[in-house]
């Protein structure tokens, strides 16, 4: 039997991931993951009232939960159905989205080894089909527990 590619496994953990994080439940119900490589993920969200502050932008602590969510998933690439617990995340608010942008999130695992992984994550607004203006970019990095080698 064949082995799921990246993309399949990914979707896989989320699906798996689905009604044990009750913030993610909330924040990330629509999300849709559309790419994913061995180290890369891509995804896509439309802002809700659930995403934005009182000034009616993007909220920062959804900006970082995305970072969260995103980086452990561009690690299950690595065929990893765990994907740690968070050390350190690292978020710089550069834009703004509003309720009914479209963002997408691009998280890459820059390295994944047996007790570290750290993962790079930017957040576009989408325009005219297209990636546009940035509205964060971040650092995140996790303790994972890979299994020693035999």
């Amino acid at each position: 039997m064949a082995s799921p590619t990246e993309l399949e496994h990914v979707k896989g953990v989320w699906e798996r991931m689905r009604g044990n994080s009750p913030i993610y439940d909330f924040l990330l119900s629509d999300v849709e993951i559309i790419s994913a490589t061995q180290g890369s993920i891509t995804a896509q969200l439309v802002l809700t009232k659930n995403h934005v502050n009182s000034r009616g932008t993007i909220h920062g602590a959804v900006s970082a939960a995305l970072v969260d969510w995103s980086g452990g998933l561009s690690i299950a690439t690595h065929g990893l159905e765990k994907t740690g617990a968070s050390i350190d995340i690292h978020v710089t608010y550069i834009g703004t989205a509003q309720i009914g942008d479209t963002i997408e999130i691009e998280a890459i695992a820059n390295k994944v080894g047996r007790s570290m992984a750290f993962t790079t994550i930017r957040i576009y607004k989408i325009v005219d089909g297209k990636q546009g203006s940035m509205v964060a970019t971040a650092s995140h990095t996790k303790y994972i527990q890979q299994a020693k080698p035999s």
